[in-house]
């Protein structure tokens, strides 16, 4: 079986359509995505449409929840309120009532446990192996996905042995040395014994430097719990000048569409 991870879609169309081309040439016999369906982008409804369409399970993101009710969205900076406020104004009923939908995470299957944020708390982010302790020493299950930090790559943990930030080369994904303008994916190897709290990136607004597209597929081992099995990971180059040109036509946030070109 093998399981295809997104998150953090925000919206961003070109992002997606991107990704759901990498995915042609790879089988996956589910989808789950770990939340922000919509915020910040400029195509709320088609990203919705195709979630709804796609994904056996979706997880609320806190843009999902804020931008079915804005007037949630207190806490939020000035930029994050008014890509809000855009995005409850644009969608669709049919939006909205899957939006209105989502379960709140962590939620259990397969015998993984899914989240958008924190297993501990939807709105906390994991981005220190520090953030990491609590959740992986308390999962349920040997891995457990998240979203949230546009970040790819996670944290494993042993018993007895502090948390581990997990990359490609063991260094922050930011020292990436693969040019931004090629497809490409890493593989990580899931040990029996060891817990994992995974992040299969953002879709559709990537913080970690590298401003391509991320997700993940995952196929379980055969261990007990699912222990083990195979993660890749896969970075995809989209035409984020269009998305950025999209989000600007739109009147949304100026810094909302000149991110997408830092990855940041």
């Amino acid at each position: 079986m093998t399981i295809l991870l997104l998150s953090d879609i925000h919206g961003n169309w070109e992002a997606l359509e991107a990704v759901v081309a990498q995915l042609e040439a790879s089988h996956y016999d589910a989808c789950y995505c770990l939340g922000d369906v919509v915020g910040y982008g400029a195509d709320p409804n088609a990203c919705s449409d195709w979630v709804q369409a796609h994904a056996a399970i979706t997880i609320r993101g806190n843009h999902d929840r804020v931008c079915v009710a804005p007037a949630l969205a207190g806490d939020f900076n000035p930029i994050a309120r008014a890509a809000v406020e855009w995005t409850a104004r644009q969608l669709t009923p049919a939006a909205l009532g899957f939006l209105r939908s989502l379960p709140t995470g962590p939620r259990g299957v397969d015998a993984m446990t899914l989240a958008h944020g924190s297993p501990l708390d939807e709105d906390e982010y994991v981005i220190l192996p520090q953030q990491a302790a609590a959740p992986l020493q308390g999962a349920p299950t040997a891995v457990t996905w998240i979203g949230h930090t546009h970040i790819q790559g996670g944290f494993s943990y042993a018993a007895g042995a502090p948390p581990a930030r997990v990359t490609p080369d063991g260094a922050m994904i930011e020292a990436w040395p693969t040019p931004y303008g090629e497809a490409q994916s890493w593989r990580l190897p899931l040990q029996p014994g060891v817990r994992y709290l995974l992040n299969p990136g953002s879709v559709g607004q990537p913080r970690d430097g590298d401003p391509r597209a991320a997700f993940a597929l995952y196929q379980p081992g055969n261990g007990a719990g699912l222990e083990g099995g195979t993660v890749r990971f896969f970075r995809v180059p989209y035409d984020a000048a269009r998305a950025a040109e999209k989000i600007l036509a739109a009147g949304l946030p100026p810094q909302l569409a000149h991110r997408l070109a830092r990855g940041r």
